[in-house]
């Protein structure tokens, strides 16, 4: 019987790694890297697609190599402990502008940018394990599974809401009389400072979800590598739909996230102050995390009251198509303000619904894997969760980037050399594909995940 400690313990894993630095790569990045960094569209677009073919060989190989390991940690477990430190430091470096000439600026995002995915994928790909080796109970999986969104959308709040408050604390960068300079110095200072303080909190937090978890499940396991493995992938029918499912979500959540940034700097004049109160796209997105997480926590009950994992995804997913729908015919507008946020609120229930249920999914195919081909992929199978985030997430982003250019937005550059959005190219039809990319076209996806619930083979 897993102990409350435990169930903590699991969801700092992903209030580490979801609720800090996949939240700031997902929302942050596309923004910082044009408008901070200095990459132009086509290198931004160009860096998260060579990410996803970096993917889709080391999350794979990951997961298989996280399988055999043998310590005195356990399988998964030791792959946290000691993957915790980079994680933290590499995260904090890749929100470092160097002062470099802009060919090397490029090296070093691609280097960096590298890196983390690679070390992303040696913590997280073990920790999305972990769920299969924690218990064999299959309540006790949905719940760990729920502790785990709850960790993760509750740090994502936290994140997000304390996002601009930092950057003001560094420096305002609005602040009239700036020259660019001033402006540009200010920010890469603000995003310095919150890399190096986020990317602490993840190293502290990956370091306990190590710590404070046990592997009670013995797997049987193939303790030679063989390509068997992943020749069986392709025969699990539900590990096929759960994939597709897994980037689904992924693209539902990349595009809403990479877009609001863009969606606040160029259609709703940079945010909304308030007294004591700042509305910007971190926070904006923070308001439904918070929605997030408690709808997280009622995951297993509304599943047990639908009947079936694979139902209450469906009608998650129709909530978050129907809202997302309604989102694109709100004018694009200040005053409308707190009428985006209810529906960003609202669309967040069905959000909260279903993360918790696509992990404890991927735990039922790898039972179901394990039954038919008679030794544990557990790490093989979450490894593919792990890989459909990351290229959900990224290639959402590149798209968002090619479909500004395509609408018109255009790169010039600056009197420092430095590449950056040219505002004269902000037109109605920029403003117009910026707010698809929040609402419409998240919809669309949101209707495939719904259909590929309904069919999906598994039936519990």
């Amino acid at each position: 019987m897993a102990t409350l400690k435990e169930k903590i313990g699991y969801a700092l894993g992903d209030a580490a790694s979801g609720g800090i630095t996949w939240k700031l790569m997902s929302i942050a990045f596309p923004l910082y890297f044009t408008n901070v960094f200095g990459l132009s569209f086509a290198d931004t677009a160009a860096l998260m697609l060579i990410a996803r073919m970096f993917d889709v060989v080391t999350d794979p190989l990951m997961g298989s190599l996280a399988d055999r390991t043998q310590s005195r940690w356990g399988t998964y477990r030791p792959w946290l402990i000691f993957g915790s430190i980079p994680f933290g430091l590499i995260f904090a470096l890749l929100f470092f502008t160097p002062d470099f000439a802009p060919e090397y600026k490029r090296v070093y995002a691609y280097v960096l940018y590298l890196l983390m995915m690679a070390v992303y994928t040696m913590v997280n790909v073990p920790y999305g394990s972990l769920l299969g080796v924690m218990t064999e109970d299959d309540n006790e999986k949905n719940q760990f599974s729920s502790f785990r969104m709850v960790g993760a959308y509750a740090m994502g709040f936290i994140t997000l809401l304390a996002f601009p408050y930092i950057q003001k604390a560094i420096g305002d960068h609005t602040a009239a009389g700036l020259s660019a300079e001033d402006i540009q110095q200010i920010q890469q200072k603000q995003y310095a400072v919150i890399g190096a303080i986020f990317g602490a909190i993840a190293t502290i937090m990956t370091l306990a979800c190590g710590l404070m978890t046990k592997e009670r499940v013995q797997m049987k396991r193939a303790e030679k590598f063989s390509f068997k493995q992943f020749a069986d992938l392709f025969k699990n029918k539900p590990w096929i739909y759960l994939t597709i499912i897994g980037i689904c979500t992924n693209f539902f959540n990349g595009f809403r996230y990479a877009a609001a940034g863009y969606m606040f700097e160029y259609c709703l004049n940079g945010g909304v102050s308030l007294p004591g109160f700042i509305i910007n796209y971190t926070v904006f997105m923070a308001l439904g995390e918070v929605v997030c997480m408690i709808f997280g926590g009622i995951s297993p009950t509304f599943t047990a009251w639908v009947g079936s994992k694979r139902m209450a995804f469906v009608y998650s997913a129709i909530i978050c198509a129907v809202l997302s729908i309604a989102f694109f015919f709100i004018p694009i507008d200040t005053n409308y303000m707190w009428l985006m946020i209810t529906l960003v609120i609202l669309t967040s229930v069905g959000i909260g619904i279903y993360s918790p249920l696509l992990w404890s999914m991927y735990a039922d195919v790898a039972d179901y894997a394990t039954e038919k081909f008679g030794t544990s992929s557990t790490g093989l199978i979450f490894s593919s969760g792990t890989m459909s985030q990351k290229f959900g997430g990224a290639i959402s982003g590149s798209l968002i980037a090619l479909f500004l250019g395509l609408a018109g937005a255009t790169m010039m550059t600056d009197e420092f050399g430095n590449q950056t959005i040219d505002p004269n190219s902000i037109t109605d039809s920029v403003r117009t594909m910026v707010w698809c990319l929040f609402s419409l076209i998240p919809a669309a996806i949101a209707i495939i995940m719904a259909w590929l619930a309904w069919i999906f083979p598994l039936k519990k």
